[in-house]
């Protein structure tokens, strides 16, 4: 749970910049989808290989115990939204400062 937890945290620590920095990530949801699909798509795909070739393993003890079809855990895929996500709201955060720099 604590991986959830950060994740969370993650977001709403981010989620400030929609509102009042300007990011409009949140409210432009197609936008949003397109830029974060394809890492998410690609690196979906990498999980699924390497944990299928024993490159890496989830141990159980340190997730929530929810696979996913492949054998991937909540917590992976989680993770491959929020990170994308919080970066997103980042740099559209500093993009609309900057703007209101010029």
């Amino acid at each position: 749970m604590q991986y959830l937890g950060l994740m969370v945290a993650c977001l709403l620590f981010t989620l400030p910049l929609e509102f009042v920095l300007g990011a409009r990530v949140w409210r432009r949801p197609v936008r949003t989808l397109k830029a974060i699909a394809p890492a998410f798509v690609v690196f979906v795909a990498w999980d699924l290989w390497a944990s299928r070739r024993g490159t890496w393993s989830f141990d159980d003890r340190y997730t929530i115990g929810v696979r996913l079809p492949g054998g991937m855990v909540v917590e992976e895929l989680v993770f491959f939204f929020v990170v994308p996500m919080c970066a997103l709201l980042t740099l559209e955060a500093v993009r609309s400062m900057s703007a209101g720099q010029r």
